[in-house]
């Protein structure tokens, strides 16, 4: 194991966490590491540094044989992406913070790692100062996890505690969120389910070895709650929270998905609040462990690419034992799910939208059901995008169907499909 004498580094990015990232370094002498130079696109913002740290050349970071790690904390997940490959094939450690670019070229990025030998970490993509994924990739064997629920979008954890906590209407908790800086001025990612989707990818990998993109796992964001969805909520005693699941199923297939979730106080994650992430990993001997922390911001973004800095020190690395020294896990795309849908009008739920009805409620404008949906239906369909209508998992989930029931669901959907 080689530990190396000095870390000099590349910076790409000095907004919010870029600048975090260059006082933590500077603040940190034990890290023996130093920012040599930060490449920015705009030349002409005022920052807080003399202007000959700065470049506007992304080839003074790539073509400097001095600087041997590649820190990038932009926004743009294609240029994000040139970066990162041009300083692997350059023998560059990279460490990277952007959670959608890591997501749609994971594979690429594995296939680089192996080809060239050079670390790429990534702490910092998934709920930045909760350090979960080293403990998926090291602590958990794939045989024994049975399940990952997270809280890993702090956007809409914020507005959601404002909509249950402080009664706000979500227009209201939403331009909060936005005032804070919780939220951007185009809030789509977060809100939309997508931020969550792009970090549940890069958490299946190193769980269950499963390689998946964003748009092959269902989704759904927290835009389209009904007022009465609240009112339903604390009338059952829960909070409604957007959480990401991984479920190993009996047959050893994951389900895997991103919902908003009726969570009771008796849930690890209904006491996750504000901003903050909160993770719970289940597993066959070790119960239920649960990782709590800011999951954004400068600071706890920083905080997790300190870690990375400090294992490239050891020549750590990501082995992706999960995918490529074990059997992978395969994903499952027809689980059943127990779910709550509100709606505005009969005419947007399809006849066909439920494969069980366990409860309904009609008023002048609006209902619900609650029973039980086939999430491969839900992916082939459109009708629960619909503007008025609102998907919600309940606390129980994915069902448990028998093998029995499970080939005869299998067989009547064989016998419907036209020859």
């Amino acid at each position: 194991m080689t530990i190396h004498k000095k870390l000099t580094i590349g910076l790409f990015g000095y907004g919010v966490v870029g600048e975090a990232v260059f006082q933590v370094v500077e603040q940190t002498p034990s890290l023996a590491a130093q920012v040599k130079k930060i490449c920015i696109k705009n030349p002409h913002k005022e920052r807080n540094l003399d202007a000959a740290w700065f470049t506007t050349q992304k080839n003074e970071l790539l073509e400097d044989e001095d600087i041997n790690v590649i820190i990038e904390v932009i926004d743009d997940a294609e240029a994000s992406f040139e970066i990162v490959q041009e300083s692997l094939l350059r023998g560059k450690a990279v460490i990277s913070a952007n959670k959608k670019m890591v997501a749609e070229n994971l594979l690429a990025l594995i296939e680089l790692q192996q080809r060239t030998g050079t670390p790429l970490l990534y702490e910092s993509a998934c709920c930045a100062s909760i350090p979960v994924l080293r403990n998926l990739e090291e602590y958990y064997d794939n045989d024994l996890l049975r399940g990952i629920e997270g809280i890993i979008n702090g956007s809409t954890n914020f507005i959601l505690s404002q909509i249950f906590d402080e009664k706000l209407s979500y227009s209201d908790a939403l331009g909060l969120a936005q005032c804070r800086g919780f939220a951007e001025s185009d809030p789509s990612l977060d809100v939309q389910g997508l931020d969550a989707v792009n970090k549940l990818c890069i958490l299946l990998t190193h769980a269950y070895g499963v390689l998946v993109r964003p748009d092959e796992l269902l989704y759904h964001g927290i835009e389209r709650l009904n007022p009465g969805d609240r009112q339903v909520a604390v009338a059952e005693g829960a909070q409604i929270k957007l959480v990401a699941q991984a479920v190993k199923q009996d047959d050893g297939s994951v389900a895997a998905f991103v919902l908003p979730q009726f969570v009771k106080p008796a849930h690890l994650l209904h006491r996750v609040r504000e901003e903050y992430n909160g993770v719970v990993i289940s597993s066959t001997l070790a119960d239920e462990q649960f990782f709590y922390g800011k999951g954004a911001g400068g600071f706890p973004t920083a905080s997790a690419i300190l870690s990375d800095l400090s294992a490239l020190r050891y020549d750590y690395r990501y082995e992706y034992k999960k995918l490529l020294l074990q059997r992978p896990s395969e994903l499952k795309s027809d689980a059943l799910l127990n779910v709550y849908v509100s709606f505005d009008d009969w005419e947007k739920l399809p006849a066909d939208a439920f494969e069980e009805i366990h409860e309904y409620y009609s008023g002048r404008q609006f209902h619900y059901r609650k029973g039980v949906v086939s999430q491969k239906k839900l992916l082939k369909s459109n009708w629960w995008k619909q503007p008025g209508v609102s998907l919600i998992l309940l606390e129980e989930g994915v069902v448990k169907t028998s093998p029995i029931k499970q080939l005869s669901r299998q067989l009547a959907e064989a016998e419907a499909v036209p020859a």
